[in-house]
């Protein structure tokens, strides 16, 4: 009997999970599946379950259980289960997720992400995150109504090696989100679907259920296929913007005490879209903050607009005009 041709859904995933995989430089030994048991995720850990067999690369699933939920447990548990049926190594992660000022969401997000990382790090693996284009292209519309700016109109990055040496991948940001739903159909996987992603209290639901979809009425289609297209050419142009951050502040940075100092005459020589962004850069290396916009106008204000005024209180650190001299110093 002739084998079942292979659906065009399960052939896509698979396509992009076999180029995210080649690209990495040095290929790993390991790979691990973020695995929700959602429709994304569980694609995602299908097609990385053979990709990564013919490519003789170790597969792990990693399943974080927040406990924030009636049942999660059991989720998690299902969720195993299917990857181990796949062919997977499969780890379920209890984490205690932290309340802070940033609600719910964030705080699982990282509680998630430090799980994650922890396991990659144990195995010496590359991280595989189930993110689709609809994700990206929710991203990139939330920044925009937030007028958070360039850094977060990028969305998610392709790939990403953190502090720690982790690489995170997100091979489906190419993928609609229908995409996974007909590959799980097409393998006779059954996802979880939580309850959560329908819930209208979050912004990234309402985006989702509410506003993509009057957008794409009133707009015409291809609005999610155009977010995305925005991200990533934003990314193209803040890796240049970054190129040239970096080759300008070997010349113009230098060490003070407590702190680090820019030339106030060379900030004062670049763009403001280039001088800006050196502010952000030299304050988040040296501090570990990020300033908002209202802080970086502040903070070039001593440059282009320099009458005496004192320092300015940043998040962590202070900034004043010291001789020519912009000066950050740590808070006491």
């Amino acid at each position: 009997m002739p084998d079942r041709p292979l659906a065009p859904a399960v052939a896509e995933i698979r396509l992009a999970v076999r180029t995210a995989l080649a690209a990495l430089d040095p290929e790993p030994s390991a790979v691990v599946v973020a695995l929700s048991g959602g429709a994304d995720s569980l694609a995602l850990a299908a097609a990385t379950a053979f990709e990564a067999r013919r490519r003789g690369v170790r597969t792990l699933s990693v399943t974080v259980d927040h406990g924030l939920q009636d049942g999660s447990a059991d989720a998690a548990r299902r969720a195993a289960a299917a990857a181990t049926a796949l062919g997977l190594e499969a780890h379920v992660e209890r984490v205690t997720v932290a309340a802070d000022g940033d609600g719910p969401e964030a705080a699982a997000r990282t509680a998630r992400y430090a799980a994650l990382r922890a396991a990659a790090a144990r195995e010496g693996a590359a991280v595989l995150l189930g993110h689709t284009l609809d994700d990206q292209a929710e991203t990139v519309l939330l920044g925009l109504a937030r007028g958070s700016g360039a850094a977060s109109l990028q969305g998610m990055a392709p790939v990403r090696t953190d502090e720690d040496g982790v690489r995170w991948l997100r091979p489906l940001l190419g993928v609609r989100r229908e995409t996974t739903r007909a590959a799980c159909s097409a393998e006779g996987l059954s996802p979880w679907e939580d309850p959560q992603n329908a819930d209208p209290r979050f912004s990234r639901v309402r985006a989702r259920e509410r506003v993509l979809p009057v957008m794409e009425e009133e707009l015409g289609p291809g609005i999610a296929e155009a977010l995305a297209r925005t991200a990533e050419q934003l990314r193209e142009d803040a890796e240049a913007f970054d190129e040239m951050i970096h080759e300008t502040i070997e010349d113009i940075v230098e060490h003070a005490e407590a702190g680090i100092s820019v030339s106030a005459a060379a900030l004062a020589a670049n763009p403001a879209a280039l001088r800006n962004r050196i502010i952000r850069l030299v304050v988040d290396s040296e501090f570990g903050v990020a300033l908002t916009r209202r802080q970086t106008l502040e903070v070039a204000r001593l440059v282009t607009e320099w009458s005496g005024q004192g320092p300015i209180d940043l998040p962590a650190c202070t900034a004043a005009r010291v001789g020519g001299r912009i000066v950050f110093a740590a808070r006491a």
